[in-house]
């Protein structure tokens, strides 16, 4: 689960395994490289969802054309109906691959959300032995070793497995609480 206030309210987080930014991808012939070029420009977003709500808050009089699904954001980037479009960015590097012609050159935008094992609130045991085990998995090299054999695929080799794997440092015991205990990529 991506870790939220929200969601935290009602489940305890154990430590995270991934990380996920926003992300803008563009033409390769016309790559956006960071948001000050898309001033007086169309960007594309999905309505609700966290892209949509950074610009709107982050960049107020950025014209955003906005959708119900990723296939008709997607379709409005191949028909020109915006520069650029945003979303989480291990979707953008995934479908840029498959689609050439098409960079994400903005990779890492705003703080990382991260994705964690949920358990239930007050479940000590059960979210201590989770933690322990995903430092084991990264201490002992078997998440990358996943990600290597599943993910990286599907990203190529563009993408490292830093930019996506949350690195413990370190994720143990009932002395982690959230986030903060996880290094971090800062964004533009």
């Amino acid at each position: 689960f991506t870790q939220t206030k929200e969601r935290a309210r009602v489940v305890d987080f154990a430590a995270p395994y991934m990380k996920v930014s926003l992300g803008v991808v563009s033409p390769t012939k016309a790559p956006i490289k960071s948001v000050d070029e898309l001033e007086g420009k169309t960007l594309l977003v999905n309505k609700g969802t966290t892209a949509d709500a950074y610009f709107s808050k982050k960049y107020p009089d950025q014209a955003l054309l906005k959708f119900d699904q990723n296939t008709e954001s997607f379709d409005a980037l191949k028909d020109g109906r915006g520069v650029a479009l945003a979303h989480d960015n291990a979707l953008l590097w995934a479908w840029a691959k498959e689609n050439p012609g098409y960079v994400v050159a903005i990779g890492e935008l705003g703080e990382p959300e991260f994705i964690a094992p949920a358990v239930k609130k007050g479940d000590t045991a059960l979210k201590d032995w989770v933690d322990q085990e995903v430092a084991t998995l990264t201490k002992d090299g078997r998440l990358k070793a996943a990600y290597d054999k599943t993910l990286q695929p599907v990203y190529g080799d563009k993408v490292s497995a830093d930019r996506l794997l949350a690195a413990c440092v370190p994720c143990t015991g009932p002395a982690w609480s959230g986030p903060s205990r996880f290094s971090r990529r800062r964004g533009q």
